[in-house]
């Protein structure tokens, strides 16, 4: 990873847990003394918004590290494993604030007060100028990890914006449709929850090899078969390591040809494909007599 990337991705994850704990304070003692406990659930969303930030700084930290004698092919599974752990974070934030609304719509409790709701309201802007923020950054460096918390902060917002839905219910409704700070709370962690399994796929296809998108394998593969001396390609497998790829290839030349030839086009087809497309780190080329 390089020096610039990890900078703009530690930028990007430190200004969203400075924010989170701020928030995180206030959503707690706002929905404590206002009564609303949708505005407490999505308190406890922003918690662990916290804590993925600090996953994410960490993966993003791990996934930096050079290749070593027991990771040769570097650290980078660091980045998506760090996204599957903030997308179970959102799967179970999503239970856990579902548990606690559908167990509090049984129990008398008095209506929520105005000021949450200007709260909320406060909150939904910041958290969803946030997530573009950080959208953008993870785009940018192409991270996964960091790609996972910006959609943490936009699961943020949708809770925010349920529970500005459900008090604003309330209020206006007046006695008896106390609940739908609730029922605000059961819909916004059905969305969280949404966002937990779209984010947590992905990343364990990373991390279970799963091959790259058609377009990249076969672009690699065509500048493999251009390399002169290179008589066809017979397999073109990849993997992913964090933002970049390692192929692995099987080039047919002619079976008459030299070792030391041979050699120099294995040479030849990993510096073309390197160069021409940059988020390939390795090319491990496997010489095949040509057949004919």
């Amino acid at each position: 990873m390089s020096t610039t990337r990890l900078k703009r991705g530690l930028r990007a994850t430190l200004v969203g847990l400075t924010i989170n704990v701020i928030l995180s304070a206030s959503k707690f003692l706002a929905g404590i003394t206002g009564h609303s406990h949708a505005l407490v659930a999505d308190a406890v969303e922003s918690l662990t918004d916290v804590f993925s930030s600090l996953v994410v700084w960490r993966g993003l930290v791990v996934a930096a590290e050079p290749a070593d004698e027991d990771h040769p092919y570097g650290h980078g599974k660091a980045e998506p494993l760090a996204a599957a752990l903030v997308a179970i974070l959102l799967l179970f934030a999503a239970v856990w604030i579902a548990y606690e609304a559908v167990h509090s719509l049984s129990e008398p409790r008095p209506a929520p007060r105005l000021f949450t709701l200007l709260v909320l309201i406060g909150v939904v802007g910041l958290k969803e100028g946030l997530f573009r923020f950080v959208h953008h950054e993870s785009v940018s460096v192409q991270s996964p990890a960091v790609h996972a918390d910006a959609w943490h902060h936009r699961a943020d917002a949708i809770t925010s914006l349920a529970a500005a839905l459900g008090i604003v219910v309330a209020l206006v409704g007046g006695k008896g449709y106390e609940r739908a700070d609730d029922i605000a709370a059961i819909c916004a962690a059905v969305v969280v929850a949404w966002n937990g399994w779209r984010l947590l796929r992905p990343a364990v296809n990373d991390l279970m090899d799963r091959s790259p998108n058609r377009e990249i394998v076969e672009r690699v593969r065509r500048i493999a078969a251009e390399t002169p001396g290179v008589e066809g390609v017979e397999k073109c497998r990849a993997r992913k390591m964090g933002h970049q790829y390692y192929f692995d290839l099987h080039v047919e030349v002619d079976p008459q040809m030299t070792v030391q030839r041979s050699h120099e086009i294995a040479h030849d087809v990993k510096d073309n494909v390197r160069k021409r497309v940059p988020r390939v780190r390795d090319v491990l080329v496997h010489i095949e007599p040509a057949r004919r």
